[in-house]
């Protein structure tokens, strides 16, 4: 069932599917962590129902974003959400397939890709029941190496690539980077509480950059009180400030 929810009061409003496409924490760490400016042409690939591109608008308003999604109905859902926010001009989504990028976009047309792409290997772990589902969770349709191949063919020279992942999956993550030429710059792992093991991380790279990989302090989801951690609330837009700069 189709479900509308707003960023933050007075916000931009997205939609959202629960049974195959329900908004989750990576995807809004993931909104708070690539560095914006106005003007930015930005990619996000596997762009889903739209939900990071509108984070990204919500941050700044002066961006081109466009998406790449597979799944018909995800992406209807995210051209739902730009005509409702009276953003068609900003945000688009393109019906296609990663891996045949070269069918659908030019190279170097992009200055930054941002992806929350399937954690899991196909066949790993348990399997859901529902093919969009499925897409979303397994490398199905798309693996780390497509992934990196498309950002690297769409990034300029210089772009960044920002994505969100598992920690268990690094290791590939780092190695499809370096064979695409995109050189991984800055990193930070998520926890979930002060000083227990990472659950995500976020993790930017440059394409043509040079050697040298900045670790960031972890980035703890609540504090050692157990609340919601400063970081946490303004990936939610839930600090004082963010509330009065809301549009």
């Amino acid at each position: 069932m189709e479900q509308w929810d707003s960023l933050c009061p007075g916000g931009l409003r997205f939609c959202w599917d629960e049974c195959a496409h329900k908004p989750g924490t990576d995807s809004f760490l993931l909104g708070s962590f690539p560095l914006l400016r106005p003007g930015l042409r930005i990619c996000d690939l596997g762009s889903g129902t739209g939900l990071l591109g509108l984070l990204l608008l919500q941050r700044q308003r002066e961006l081109q974003i466009t998406g790449i999604e597979i799944q018909p109905h995800a992406a209807l859902l995210s051209d739902m959400a730009a005509a409702e926010n009276g953003l068609g001009d900003r945000l688009r989504t393109l019906r296609g397939d990663i891996r045949q990028i070269r069918a659908l976009l030019p190279a170097g047309s992009f200055d930054l890709c941002v992806s929350n792409p399937p954690y899991f290997l196909d066949g790993s772990g348990a399997t859901a029941p529902a093919s969009s589902r499925r897409t979303a969770r397994s490398e199905t349709d798309c693996t780390i190496t497509d992934l990196c191949r498309a950002a690297a063919y769409l990034l300029r020279w210089g772009g960044a690539f920002c994505l969100v992942h598992r920690p268990e999956r690094l290791c590939d993550l780092l190695c499809a980077l370096r064979e695409n030429r995109l050189e991984p710059k800055r990193l930070r792992m998520v926890e979930p509480r002060p000083r227990t093991a990472p659950s995500l991380l976020l993790l930017e790279a440059r394409r043509g950059g040079k050697p040298g990989l900045s670790i960031g302090p972890p980035l703890c989801l609540t504090d050692a009180s157990g609340m919601p951690s400063a970081e946490y609330a303004a990936a939610y837009f839930r600090t004082p400030e963010q509330k009065e700069n809301t549009p």
